[in-house]
C-alpha cells in the first residue's frame, strides 16, 4: 500500500486538498473515489496554484487523476476552445485517459476528442476544428494533422500534459514532438507524470516554462509495489510454451474470476500463443500493432468486461492500462529493458489490490533477470511448476504450434514487415532472394535442432516421472 497511503495522507480525503472545488469532490464521491493517493495529495494543489509539475510514482498509484482533476476544475472556471492537450505514447492509454476525463467531467459538459493512429484521419481533423476542451493524443497522429492542416491551432491551450513522460521523452518521438512544440503557446502550464522518471528529470525541467514543483514517491526503495508477488520460472526453451499454459490453466482453476495478462515480444508470437490457448479450450484475445484499431478496442473491451479471461499482448499494453481484475501478469519473454519489466508487472496489484507476476526465463537469459532484480531492488522467488501437467499437454502444444505457424505463413501474416525488410536490404546493396535462401537454410537447421531438444525434454520428463 506504500504508494497509496503515506504518513502525511493517512486518514485524508479530497476535502483536505486546498482549493479543490465541492463539485469535484462530489463527483469523486459518486464514483466511489474517496481517499487521495500521495501523488494526488501533493501534486493537485500545486497544479491548481498554476505551477508546472513533475510527478513520479509507481504504477497503479493514481497519477492520471493527479492531472485530470486540476485540468477539469480550471476548465469549469474558464471553458473555451482547446483548453488542454494530453500526450501519451500508446493508443490504448489515450482511450483510458479519455475515459477518466469523461467520468469526472460530466458536470462541466466536457467536450473531448481522442487523436490516435488507426482511425479516420480526416474525421479527427474535423473534430479538432470543433475546438474540443480536451485533446488526448499520441504524438505521431497529432503531428501529422498539424503538418497537413495549418488551419488547426493549439496556440490558446492552457495545459500541456505528458503522461508516461519518460517514454515520450526517450528519443523515439523527438521529430513528432518538435512539430507539436512549435504549435504550442509559450505561456502554458506543463504537467508531467511517469512511473520511471529520474533519469530524464533534467530534460523535463527544461521543457517546463515556469517554476517546477517536483514530487517523487519515497515510500519504498523497491520499484514495484509491496503487494505484488514476483516470481520467475527457469525453463528449457522447448518446454516454455507448455509450461506457461500449465500455469495459466492452474491459475484459472484456482481463481476463476481473476484475469490474466500475458506479455510476449512479437506480433506473430502473440497470435500463435492465442491459437495454442484456444486449442486447449481457453478463450483469449490478443493486442498488438498488426491488428486494426477497431480490433484492439474490441479485444480490450472483452477483456475488461471479463468476457474472456486471458489477454496476450506485446508492449503496447505495458503502460498505463488499469484493469482491476488482472490478478496475474506473465512475461512469456523477459524484456531486455528492466524498466519495461516494471511497467508490465504494474498491470496487476493496482490500487492496493494483491497480484502476482511470473516471468519465464531460459538459461541464457539469467543476466537479464539479474538486471531486472537490480533495477527493482527485489529478489524474485523461483516458481516450481508441476511437471506432470506439463508432460500431459506438451505433445498437443507442440503439434498445435507447428500447425498454427504454417497457417500464419499461408496468410502472409508478416507480409508488410517482409516488404519493408526487402526495401531495407536493397538499400543496403544486398540481394533479398539470397538473404531469404540463407534464412530458410538457418530455419531448417534450427527446426531439426528444436525437434531433437523436444525429444530430449520429453524423455527427461518421462524419466523423472518413472523415478
Amino acid at each position: 500500500m506504500a504508494d497509496l497511503v503515506s504518513e502525511d495522507t493517512r486518514g485524508k480525503t479530497y476535502k483536505d486538498i486546498p482549493g479543490l472545488h465541492p463539485w469535484v469532490i462530489e463527483q469523486l464521491t459518486q464514483l466511489k473515489i474517496r481517499q487521495p493517493t500521495p501523488i494526488q495529495y501533493h501534486c493537485i494543489q500545486s497544479a491548481l496554484d498554476g505551477r508546472d509539475i513533475i510527478g513520479a510514482a509507481k504504477t497503479g498509484s493514481g497519477k492520471t487523476l493527479a492531472f485530470v482533476l486540476p485540468v477539469l476544475q480550471k476548465l469549469s472556471i474558464d471553458p473555451y476552445g482547446i483548453y488542454a492537450l494530453v500526450l501519451t505514447p500508446t493508443r490504448e492509454l489515450a482511450f483510458q485517459i479519455a475515459d477518466q476525463f469523461r467520468g469526472v467531467g460530466t458536470p462541466v459538459s466536457l467536450r473531448l476528442t481522442v487523436i490516435v493512429g488507426g482511425l479516420d484521419r480526416l474525421a479527427q481533423g474535423k473534430e479538432l476544428n470543433k475546438s474540443p476542451h480536451v485533446v488526448v493524443a499520441t504524438p505521431g497522429r497529432l503531428a501529422d494533422i498539424l503538418e497537413t492542416s495549418p488551419e488547426i491551432t493549439l496556440k490558446r491551450i492552457k495545459f500541456l500534459v505528458l503522461d508516461e513522460a519518460d517514454r515520450l521523452m526517450d528519443g523515439r518521438f523527438d521529430k513528432q514532438l518538435s512539430t507539436i512544440w512549435t504549435a504550442l503557446p509559450d505561456k502554458r502550464q506543463t504537467l508531467m507524470f511517469s512511473a520511471t522518471i529520474t533519469d530524464r528529470l533534467q530534460r523535463m525541467r527544461e521543457l517546463a516554462k515556469s517554476e517546477v514543483f517536483v514530487w517523487q514517491s519515497s515510500s519504498s526503495d523497491q520499484a514495484t509495489v509491496q503487494q505484488l508477488d514476483e516470481r520467475y520460472a527457469l525453463v528449457n526453451p522447448v518446454v516454455k510454451d507448455p509450461t506457461m499454459i500449465a500455469v495459466i490453466l492452474q491459475h484459472i482453476e484456482k481463481k476463476p474470476k481473476s484475469l490474466i495478462l500475458v506479455f510476449t515480444d512479437t506480433c506473430k508470437r502473440t497470435q500463435i500463443l492465442k491459437m495454442l490457448l484456444n486449442a486447449l479450450g481457453v478463450e483469449c484475445v490478443c493486442l498488438h500493432s498488426m491488428i486494426t484499431q477497431k480490433e484492439r478496442l474490441s479485444s480490450l473491451a472483452r477483456f475488461k468486461s471479463s468476457q474472456v479471461r486471458v489477454l496476450i499482448a506485446t508492449d503496447v499494453a505495458s503502460r498505463g492500462l488499469d484493469i482491476p481484475m488482472v490478478g496475474l501478469v506473465i512475461n512469456h519473454v523477459i524484456p531486455n529493458l528492466p524498466k519495461t519489466y516494471i511497467h508490465r508487472v504494474g498491470r496487476t496489484a493496482r490500487a492496493g489490490r494483491s497480484g502476482q507476476a511470473i516471468t519465464f526465463v531460459t538459461p541464457h537469459e539469467i543476466k537479464i533477470l539479474l538486471a531486472v532484480e537490480a533495477e527493482t531492488r527485489k529478489k524474485l522467488t523461483e516458481l516450481k511448476v508441476e511437471e506432470n501437467m506439463v508432460k500431459k499437454i506438451m505433445k498437443q502444444v507442440n503439434v498445435t504450434r507447428q500447425e498454427q505457424e504454417i497457417k500464419l505463413d499461408q496468410t502472409d501474416f508478416d507480409e508488410r514487415r517482409n516488404i519493408n525488410k526487402r526495401k531495407r536490404l536493397i538499400l543496403e546493396g544486398r540481394d533479398p532472394e539470397e538473404e531469404e535462401r540463407k534464412k530458410q537454410k538457418r530455419l531448417k537447421k534450427l527446426r531439426k535442432a528444436e525437434q531433437a531438444m523436444h525429444r530430449e525434454a520429453l524423455a527427461e520428463l518421462t524419466s523423472k516421472e518413472e523415478a
